[in-house]
């Protein structure tokens, strides 16, 4: 009980939190996949792939890891908040897919920053040009399931 108290009592906060988190992971997400697309033609060695290396190893580290973080953390402390989520209805079980391909889609990123750090990279830059879509895809269907709730 003391638990569902402190969550009613900063609901407001919390959902602040989750939010700021959303925008920040977001724009990690649109960002890295487009590092990549320049880092492709950036011959190895070079000091341009070297600057990505870094750009790409800080965005994911300090910016795109605890903003996901953070994201699932108050995500799961306002589905604790007494009325805000009713899991009978179909909304936010595609959320919550969404939300888990968006992290799978994350740790796909993560692997492909760990290759460029090796120069071991396997994709072209159309590949990541593709690639940079799905987040956006996948954050207006989660707005769709939240804000419009169609089932």
């Amino acid at each position: 009980m003391i638990f569902v108290d402190f969550i009613q009592h900063w609901f407001l906060w919390i959902k602040v939190g989750h939010l700021a988190a959303v925008i920040a992971w977001m724009a990690g997400m649109l960002y890295l996949p487009r590092l990549f697309v320049y880092h492709v033609s950036a011959p190895i060695g070079s000091d341009n792939s070297e600057t990505f290396k870094v750009m790409e190893r800080r965005l994911l580290k300090i910016i795109m890891n605890p903003a996901m973080a953070a994201t699932w953390f108050f995500g799961i402390l306002l589905i604790f908040s007494p009325g805000a989520v009713d899991w009978g209805e179909g909304w936010p079980w595609g959320k919550a897919i969404l939300v888990i391909l968006l992290s799978a889609v994350h740790g796909f990123l993560s692997r492909c920053q760990r290759n460029f750090a090796i120069d071991q990279n396997q994709f072209s830059a159309k590949f990541f040009r593709i690639i940079n879509e799905l987040p956006t895809i996948m954050l207006v269907g989660i707005l769709v399931f939240v804000i419009v709730k169609p089932f």
